[in-house]
């Protein structure tokens, strides 16, 4: 995928930031009277890369990532998006991101051309520029073809696309997105995807919250967060290879259903999750337990064909690190 990036556009200190991170927070901590949404978060994001937010419902997502746009002001802490400071230079910010809910927020009585003229106009991009990015969008979005056809009409796949279109139509320097990819098939994820490294890959910087494990293992680095607290970040292998708190057991056997109280009656396991047909059942020492396992699921009427130990997945991890906070294992925003 091209794009037409306008360089010259940029202010004449822009070059003077070009070497700092894209995100730099420092103790960011948001309180809502007596609850604290955003406790102390302290985090950095690369220029250029894919960072990966992730965390269970109320853990502070949102929360940081409307403070990291200008719309919330943050009780304490401080943070930089481009080099700019989150309070004092909101109006800076706001000209060189762009921002995609999980709502998309488009106009479903607009039709896809409409659309883009709004948010292009909005950007201030006009004439033949916006010509020019109308063009680039409908292109790496597939839409060709479909510029007259109301938003309404699309399905959540195209809306997606033209959600993120609406996005990067002025040309940003970074994209937030918030679980953009929720509740979309996994055809239009994978190619939605694809969009977002071919942006990534020409020097945009992603911010994406999400709570799907095979879109995660792609960001180049992560941070979980629980309670409002980051509890681990880092890229997705050194996670994997220095978070795990215990080991993994893979269980193959009759009868999951019955096989995953039956474990969890035993009392030896910090976690026991189905994954896909297996099962996951997490200790300080599994290789010791595999013989009472193995009576145990036996006698319960569910035989064990095979029993690994396994490195550790990313959602092992996270599941681990969210229960040690006290808190739920959901993945969802």
């Amino acid at each position: 995928m091209r794009g037409t990036r306008n360089r010259e556009s940029r202010n004449p200190d822009d070059g003077a930031r070009a070497n700092v991170y894209a995100v730099q927070a420092v103790d960011l901590t948001k309180l809502f009277g007596d609850f604290t949404a955003v406790d102390s978060v302290s985090f950095t994001v690369e220029r250029g890369a894919i960072f990966g937010f992730l965390g269970p419902n109320g853990a502070g997502k949102t929360t940081t990532i409307r403070m990291l746009l200008g719309l919330l002001k943050p009780t304490s802490g401080t943070a930089t998006v481009l080099g700019f400071d989150v309070v004092k230079q909101t109006n800076e910010i706001k000209k060189r991101i762009g921002y995609m809910s999980q709502r998309f927020s488009l106009y479903d009585d607009l039709t896809v051309d409409e659309n883009l003229n709004f948010y292009g106009r909005t950007y201030g991009v006009r004439n033949r520029r916006l010509r020019e990015r109308k063009g680039f969008v409908l292109q790496m979005a597939g839409l060709e073809g479909r510029e007259r056809e109301l938003t309404r009409n699309l399905s959540g796949g195209w809306k997606q696309r033209l959600a993120l279109g609406t996005a990067i139509i002025h040309e940003p320097e970074m994209l937030f997105l918030d679980e953009p990819t929720a509740g979309v098939d996994p055809i239009s994820r994978r190619a939605f995807w694809d969009l977002l490294y071919d942006l990534a890959k020409e020097g945009t910087t992603i911010m994406v919250t999400t709570h799907y494990m095979d879109e995660a293992e792609h960001c180049q680095s992560l941070a979980f967060i629980q309670r409002g607290r980051i509890v681990v970040q880092g890229s997705p292998a050194v996670i994997k290879e220095t978070k795990m708190r215990g080991q993994v057991l893979e269980i193959d056997c009759e009868e999951p259903a019955i096989a995953i109280p039956a474990l969890r009656k035993m009392g030896a396991f910090d976690e026991v999750a189905l994954y896909g047909a297996l099962i996951h059942a997490v200790a300080s020492d599994v290789h010791a337990l595999q013989p009472e396992i193995a009576e145990k699921l036996q006698s319960a009427g569910a035989r064990v064909r095979t029993m690994d130990v396994i490195a550790p997945s990313l959602e092992d991890v996270f599941i681990s690190s969210v229960r040690v906070y006290g808190g739920s294992a959901e993945k969802s925003s």
